[in-house]
């Protein structure tokens, strides 16, 4: 079992190591919202599919800083998921 907390320790800060862009379109606005997610990529699409449901009148996403992003689901023109990619850190990142 210690082998186990510890592999998943592992996976869990490894997960922190990764960003993933979402793009959210929003009717009548000029600009895209764009945020670095530390949520999967599936995490964000349950979110988006229960919004588009109905399930919930809000969007929320929370960014890698912690900021919650809140959309009315009924405002939303397209989600666009990006890829994970590690989070670049440094001089190197510019």
């Amino acid at each position: 079992m210690l082998r186990t907390a510890r592999k998943v320790a592992h996976i869990t800060d490894r997960r922190r190591d990764i960003a993933v862009e979402v793009k959210i379109g929003v009717q009548h606005a000029p600009r895209e919202i764009v945020l670095e997610s530390g949520q999967s990529p599936e995490e964000v699409e349950r979110v988006v599919a229960e919004a588009l449901a109905g399930k919930s009148q809000l969007l929320s996403l929370v960014d890698e800083h912690g900021r919650k992003v809140l959309v009315p689901a009924d405002r939303l023109a397209y989600v666009e998921i990006g890829e994970p990619a590690p989070r670049k850190v440094g001089f190197g990142a510019l």
